[in-house]
């Protein structure tokens, strides 16, 4: 018997007697489910009697205080989704203004539920983000007197703000807000204080109302540490103003992300995500400004710093139609002289240039560590089709840094790569300088015999 599917037209032939008790049964059990029947039920009368039922709830989420339990979460999480897809869904197809003023009270009682409950999970917090996501879109469904009465309201939620997202809704919402309102309210946000927040709102304001000087002038204001002089200088090129953008490019930037990729770490090194942008915004700026051999200075440097391809290939797009391979082959050979082995990897993978990568792999046989999995794992398994030498290399690199450090929690790990270790040598031909798979297995032996728990999990078990 074919299997009959969930859908509308299926749902709607069983009638309404049956689908009516089928929804009394799942309410009894299920209380988010509940709520959301009963929502629907109340939307039958009007928006008027969502509103107010959804007031009930909200008064009884501001009125709590008791610690939610762990075993807890889930279901509360579920509780407070079903009240802002009422809200959302709900309420919103028939009034727009009353489901946004509701869904903004919602968002306001972040503070105190946050307080009453360990959210390791994350679970809440995306029921807040969600909702935060949502006023924006909301707020798009009002008339223009409506919206000229949010700032006031917004103001509130950015008071009781302790996690961004009143501050999130207020920047998404500024430039839906019509001019005079803007104005009234930047002046009564210079008012509310000092704090990065309420900056970024009239920042946001600013914007909405093209006026960039106050936009630079409020981005002064902002601590050291969360000013954004790449945006500064984003909107300053693109207001033709190349020599402040260049200033702004230039100037020191003492947050912003840090990162390191897989090489970075087997190097020990950490970027910040603000020196690659600025390189890519700085050379572009120079460009405007007509100065394009300083812009592929720039970004010449940057790739031979870093052997990031994204500067170089922007390099290459800047040149003229012969001069790509010259430049192009010097690119290679630089990281193939370079002494940043794992990068100089990650960049022939990624480029990609294979070819280059396994001859580089082969050139620095016993130079590979293999705690740094990350680096050499990807590039083997990228090596493994054409070039099954290179690949044997990486992961023998990889199996010798679990059996050295004898992390038997990692064996499996090992047997795997010992098995395909096995499957690559069926392939390799010529093994030049490097002990061919059978030598290999042979010194294995000798140095880790006694490792039993490895060597059971594999069927090369050392003879006694």
């Amino acid at each position: 018997m074919a299997k009959t599917s969930l859908t509308l037209e299926n749902l709607v032939a069983l009638g309404a007697e049956k689908l009516a008790q089928l929804i009394l049964d799942e309410a009894r059990t299920n209380a988010p489910f509940r709520k959301k029947a009963n929502a629907a039920l109340a939307g039958a009368k009007g928006p008027e009697a969502v509103a107010a039922l959804i007031d009930r709830r909200l008064s009884a989420l501001e009125k709590g205080r008791a610690m939610v339990a762990w075993e807890k979460e889930k279901d509360f999480a579920a509780d407070l989704a079903a009240t802002v897809e009422t809200i959302v869904k709900e309420l919103a197809q028939a009034d727009a203004a009353l489901a946004l003023e509701r869904l903004l009270r919602f968002i306001d009682s972040h503070a105190k539920v946050f307080e009453r409950i360990d959210d390791s999970s994350g679970r809440i917090q995306d029921v807040y983000w969600r909702a935060a996501k949502a006023a924006p879109e909301l707020a798009q469904k009002l008339t223009e007197n409506e919206r000229a009465g949010l700032a006031k309201r917004l103001t509130k939620s950015l008071d009781l703000d302790t996690h961004g997202l009143g501050a999130e809704i207020a920047i998404a919402i500024a430039p839906l807000l019509p001019a005079p309102a803007l104005a009234a309210w930047d002046r009564e946000l210079a008012k509310a204080g000092a704090e990065d927040r309420f900056v970024r709102v009239r920042q946001a304001v600013a914007e909405a109302r093209g006026d960039l000087d106050a936009f630079l002038i409020l981005e002064a204001q902002r601590p050291a540490w969360s000013q954004n002089p790449l945006r500064a200088a984003e909107k300053l090129l693109a207001a033709g103003r190349l020599d402040e953008a260049l200033d702004w490019a230039r100037r020191e930037h003492r947050g912003g992300v840090a990162y390191a990729a897989t090489a970075d770490i087997a190097e020990g090194r950490i970027r910040r995500l603000h020196d690659v942008e600025r390189v890519a915004l700085e050379a572009r700026i120079l460009e405007a400004r007509g100065d394009k051999t300083s812009a592929q200075a720039l970004r010449w440097q940057a790739f031979e710093a870093t052997l990031d391809p994204a500067p170089l290939r922007d390099y290459l797009q800047k040149l003229g139609d012969f001069e790509e391979d010259d430049e192009l082959a010097r690119a290679f050979a630089h990281v193939e002289d370079s002494r940043q082995l794992y990068s100089a990897l990650s960049f022939f993978i990624a480029w990609p240039q294979l070819d280059r990568a396994a001859r580089l792999v082969e050139a620095r046989d016993g130079q590979w560590d293999g705690q740094h999995y990350g680096a050499l794992g990807c590039s083997a398994s990228a090596l493994e089709e054409k070039f099954p030498l290179a690949a044997s290399v990486l992961y023998r690199a990889l199996l010798d840094a679990i059996l050295k450090r004898g992390k038997s929690q990692a064996y499996g790990h090992g047997a795997r790569y010992l098995a395909q270790l096995e499957t690559l040598a069926a392939e390799i031909v010529h093994w030049g300088e490097i002990a061919d798979h059978a030598a290999y297995v042979v010194d294995l032996r000798k140095n880790h015999g006694r490792k039993s728990g490895f060597w059971s999990l594999t069927e090369a078990k050392p003879k006694r």
